[in-house]
């Protein structure tokens, strides 16, 4: 997660003002671009994100930042942007978001999975209809990029019993 000390506090600063407009903060990164700073802030939600979304919350954003003395008195320059497709899997969040996709998932006991997530709850993530596998057991996954996909997968975000965020 970059080595810039100030990052933590961005996060901390930059949560609220992201989390007000039903936003979830994944991830600031500062990117040294020249005199400036690139300050990246991705954000996400259940249904995905919008133009208008990153708009709006880019605004907020810019605006705590200005207010704020997180980023010293260099100048920076401000991308927020939803995350992409290689991002990678760590929270039931993110699992749930990736329901009928393909994903390919690295395990604590070193094995790799294959399979279409089809369901997430409380506890796991469900791949293909038929192997449940614990979020405990999981160290991460990736959202496989298909040409050729099915054009009936389902894409809706609704589960088979209760996500860990109520």
């Amino acid at each position: 997660m970059g080595g810039d000390p100030r990052r933590g506090r961005l996060v901390e600063l930059l949560g609220p003002v992201v989390a007000e407009k039903g936003l979830d903060l994944e991830d600031v990164k500062i990117v040294p671009a020249g005199r400036r700073r690139l300050v990246r802030v991705i954000v996400d939600r259940d249904g995905g994100v919008t133009l208008d979304d990153v708009a709006e919350v880019s605004q907020s954003v810019s605006k705590r930042l200005d207010e704020s003395d997180a980023l010293g008195a260099g100048p920076y320059v401000l991308e927020v942007s939803s995350p992409g497709v290689d991002r990678p899997l760590t929270e039931p969040r993110h699992w749930r978001r990736a329901r009928g996709r393909l994903v390919k998932a690295e395990l604590r006991d070193g094995a790799t999975v294959e399979g279409r997530v089809t369901g997430t709850g409380e506890s796991g993530v469900e791949l293909d209809g038929t192997r449940r596998i614990a979020f405990d057991e999981l160290i991460r996954g990736r959202v496989q990029v298909e040409f050729n996909r099915p054009a009936d997968l389902d894409d809706g975000y609704d589960i088979d019993d209760t996500d860990d965020e109520g």
